[in-house]
């Protein structure tokens, strides 16, 4: 298994530190608004990586945080009138919401930066008492420059670095290129109670006191968008390598920008759609197979001809699942060949795999799912005269290396509404074998008010979301 290091800017053979295991940390959302496609990205993409790395065995403990106290979150309190804490919990419940609808698996834990004030503060004194840090009226700054390895992920010369840092209102910097671990606390904001009084914590100390709490000094997989590398991942590093002694990541893993007209999508160029916007028109499933049909790092641009594209080869693998299911229960008697075992299963593991080893392809993996279902179509087909164990050996693979992806096939729907669709359409059945036109077309019409469109097939009856 190999992946493409941000460190190295190469591909690197996959070592965990401890054998079997793997520790990840994913930068998750500043929760004062609905998270939108571009956040959509890594937050699918490493669940990915998560799902794959448990389908190789490997026992996956991933952390994924919600930043619940941020200069955003406070000024969008102040713009609806409420507390910060209600902000976060209120876009906290909306993230969910949206999670859930793009079929990510919960992080094994969800850490939140107020959760975690304590070991904030920890580390800080950590940094201050080895020189990396200091105080000034209440403030905390990193002493960027006393790192000498500063720009080392971002692959920028501290030069360059320095041109571009400046002063903010308020600041009280030794160097303009220092950078924030600890605010005091302002009239009105949310604060704690500190060594150098009461205040709140700067976003980048937040996340390394987070995943050395939950996973350790040193870290298997670190992963994020690639705007994350500088300067949020770089003031990571130097925090955590600082107070650690110690190396803090292995693999650095980012995801490239989501585009709209070849501008990278975010809400601070105001050029940006929430995942709840895109799903009222697409559907969650479709924004899901948009992010599997390219490859994690490529740029990838949004447009609603793309997310049709998506929608119409998810309705395809969609299609071939049902046909499948069909046979595995109404297919001939008689066993698998020996060929059929050979050709109908392993060469597609065995090419999943090796795409999906090679820094996590899901592009070339979609592929393989889409091969071995134009070949399951020919073989599991009316003029093929199918057996059920044959219809089962094709449909064992496609789910598994589906289930793989997340590749939504209809899972989210209430079982309960399936079967009282299914039920109508018995119903409908019923009354057209009675010559009932007027029953059967009422129920037609009833299932497309639904948006329930239904198709006559070799295998019967079939239905499908408009």
């Amino acid at each position: 298994m190999r992946f493409f290091n941000t460190m190295t800017m190469h591909k690197e053979e996959f070592a965990p530190i401890e054998e079997g295991k793997v520790c990840m940390y994913a930068c998750g959302p500043t929760v004062y608004n609905y998270i939108h496609v571009g956040n959509a990205r890594p937050i699918i993409m490493f669940d990915v990586l998560r799902r794959y790395f448990e389908y190789r065995g490997y026992d996956v403990t991933f952390v994924q945080n919600f930043t619940d106290v941020d200069d955003k979150i406070i000024r969008r309190a102040n713009e609806e009138g409420i507390s910060s804490d209600e902000v976060a919990e209120k876009y906290i419940a909306e993230y969910w919401k949206d999670a859930g609808g793009l079929g990510v698996l919960p992080a094994t834990v969800h850490p939140r930066a107020t959760e975690n004030i304590d070991a904030i503060i920890k580390i800080i004194e950590t940094l201050i008492e080895k020189d990396y840090a200091y105080e000034a009226e209440g403030d905390v700054y990193y002493r960027t420059l006393k790192f000498e390895e500063y720009g080392k992920l971002s692959h920028q010369p501290i030069d360059d670095l320095m041109a571009g840092a400046r002063v903010n209102v308020g600041e009280v910097k030794e160097n303009p290129l220092d950078f924030a671990l600890w605010k005091a606390a302002k009239p009105g904001e949310p604060a704690w109670d500190s060594p150098w009084g009461k205040g709140r914590p700067g976003w980048h100390i937040e996340c390394s006191a987070m995943s050395n709490r939950y996973l350790g000094k040193t870290i298997d997989i670190h992963c994020g968008g690639a705007d994350l590398a500088f300067p949020h991942h770089e003031n990571e590093i130097a925090q955590s390598e600082a107070a650690n002694g110690c190396k803090f990541v292995n693999y650095w893993l980012h995801n490239g920008f989501i585009n709209i007209d070849n501008r990278k999508m975010s809400k601070s160029l105001g050029n940006f759609f929430t995942v709840r916007e895109a799903a009222e028109v697409y559907g969650y499933d479709c924004i899901r197979m948009f992010m599997l049909m390219s490859h994690y790092r490529s740029p990838l641009n949004y447009s609603g001809e793309i997310l049709n594209q998506a929608a119409a080869a998810l309705e395809r693998l969609r299609t071939t699942k049902a046909n499948l299911e069909f046979y595995a229960k109404n297919g001939g008697d008689g066993e698998l060949t020996e060929t059929e075992q050979v050709n109908g299963l392993e060469k597609y593991r065995a090419r999943f795999i090796e795409v999906m080893d090679d820094d996590f392809n899901t592009a070339d993996a979609v592929s393989v799912i889409f091969e071995l279902a134009r070949e399951a179509n020919a073989a599991v087909s009316p003029s093929s005269n199918p057996t059920r164990s044959l219809a089962e050996a094709y449909l064992k693979v496609f789910l598994e290396l589906s289930d793989v992806l997340g590749i939504p096939y209809g899972a989210a729907e209430a079982d309960d509404l399936d079967a009282e669709i299914d039920a109508l359409i018995e119903q409908r059945q019923a009354a057209r074998k009675a010559k009932n036109w007027a029953e059967a077309d009422r129920i037609r019409d009833e299932l497309k008010a639904q948006g329930i469109i239904l198709e006559d097939t070799p295998q019967g009856v079939k239905w499908k979301r408009a």
